[in-house]
């Protein structure tokens, strides 16, 4: 088995091998791949948060010294961070300053409260937390505190405080357990040397979504998330003009790399990171700043199309929407586009990897009534039956899949894995799905649902 750091589930050196020839793993880390974008795409503007404009050398800059100040408070190469905070830029810069560290940030939702951050913290023995020190009443700080107090792995808190706004938590340095505690904003040091990183080790961690008991792990390497996160980018012909809006959650998979915020900096476009998801703050983004790309799940695509005869936003700047979840009602696909004004794209995809999406110059029946094809010309699927045999296209059988960006197996969780993932490698995915006459996939469901109930989609 290929050897891997950070306790990844490796896989096999034969698939390793393959990916390597194909020249989809390529050695980069994403934290290696800032500074070559900086590079390239020096004065262009990164980001967008708010009133925060940064340009790639900026946003650069900022990361690394934000890493020298993480390792000036204690952090170490293999350390594990929880990172739990709002669409704002620091999210950003935090993350990319983790993996410039060598600690491996773990992305938490901003609505995960101490049973599932505990776990976390457990699982991964992490050793520290950033996060608002408050946010829309909950105090993640005293969240954070009690986590702490009952040991032994967290250590240090970094609270997020909002421009302007003044933490309760400001004097306090170290409490009672021996936590200690910085603002965010003062973890800014004049940067050091570069670390020596293996691509082949984890760059990040993302929870598993849609299940009630505690979320599983999942860790994403630099191989295959960057691979991941261009190949997303290139299926939609992602362009230094292009400005993608995070409308869903940051930390998520499916704004983060899908191709999201890392496929839209790749090619030297911009991020707009809203921290209000509501959809006249949406719709007046994307005409304030010109977007010509977003992700929605199919709730907010129907707020959307709602609000969209009384907000007078101009959305002429938008050129594609992608639709991830469960599937929409074909009568609401064929309103998206012409109230749009541009081009959908279904997209089914898991935190663990697969993704399956329409294309942009697929046939309008093929974006109205399918998930479209697997992103990679190496993704495995298969479509099999309770027994585990394939199943003749057109019928519809649980999904299965393995590939370069498709994880073998979670993190610390060997009964997870025996149910989750097949002897040879291939991932349960959960979803319902068929083939049609010609290749696509049409998810109809999960699992353990009853017929025609629709399968997650994208976490």
């Amino acid at each position: 088995m290929a050897s891997m750091l950070g306790g990844c589930t490796p896989w096999p050196e034969e698939f390793v091998d393959r990916y390597r020839a194909a020249g989809h793993w390529r050695g980069d880390t994403l934290d290696g791949l800032l500074r070559s974008w900086a590079l390239a795409y020096a004065p262009r503007t990164a980001l967008v948060a708010g009133d925060t404009r940064l340009t790639y050398a900026n946003l650069n800059r900022r990361v690394d010294r934000m890493a020298a100040g993480f390792r000036l408070r204690g952090l170490r190469p293999g350390q594990r961070v929880v990172v739990q905070l709002p669409n704002v830029a620091e999210f950003v810069i935090t993350v990319f300053a983790l993996m410039r560290v060598g600690a491996f940030p773990v992305l938490c939702p901003l609505s995960y409260r101490v049973f599932e951050v505990s776990h976390l913290v457990r699982v991964t023995e992490a050793v520290g937390y950033v996060g608002p020190s408050a946010y829309r009443g909950f105090d993640h700080t005293a969240m954070a505190a009690d986590i702490a107090a009952q040991g032994p792995f967290l250590r240090r808190v970094f609270t997020f405080e909002a421009p302007g706004a003044e933490s309760p938590y400001g004097g306090l340095t170290t409490d009672a357990s021996g936590c200690h505690y910085f603002p965010l904003g003062s973890v800014d040091s004049p940067p050091e040397a570069a670390l020596t990183q293996s691509a082949g080790q984890v760059a990040f961690f993302l929870p598993s979504g849609g299940a009630p008991e505690a979320p599983k792990l999942i860790q994403r390497t630099h191989n295959d998330y960057v691979y991941q996160a261009r190949a997303a980018a290139e299926s939609v012909s992602l362009t230094e003009n292009d400005v993608y809006l995070a409308a869903l959650p940051a930390e998520s998979d499916f704004t983060f790399g899908c191709p999201g915020i890392v496929g839209i900096l790749s090619v030297g476009g911009t991020v707009v990171l809203v921290e209000d998801p509501e959809p006249a703050a949406c719709l007046a983004a994307v005409e304030r700043e010109r977007v010509t790309i977003t992700s929605v799940v199919p709730a907010v695509a129907r707020l959307w199309l709602d609000v969209l005869p009384t907000a007078g936003a101009d959305l002429s700047s938008l050129r594609l929407v992608q639709v991830g979840g469960v599937p929409l009602p074909r009568e609401t696909v064929e309103r998206m586009g012409p109230a749009l004004g541009c081009r959908l794209q279904q997209v089914f995809g898991r935190a663990e990897g697969l993704l399956i999406a329409t294309r942009p110059a697929d046939p309008d029946e093929a974006v109205l009534s399918t998930q479209g094809r697997p992103l990679s010309p190496d993704d495995e699927i298969r479509v099999v039956d309770t027994g585990g045999k394939d199943v003749p296209a057109g019928e519809s059988g649980e999904l299965l899949a393995r590939g370069p960006y498709t994880v073998r197996g979670y993190y610390r969780a060997p009964g997870h894995n025996a149910r989750s993932f097949t002897g040879d490698g291939y991932f349960r995915t959960g979803a319902l799905a068929r083939r049609t006459p010609n290749g696509d996939l049409v998810v109809t469901g999960h699992v353990e649902d009853a017929p025609g109930t629709a399968a997650p989609g994208p976490s």
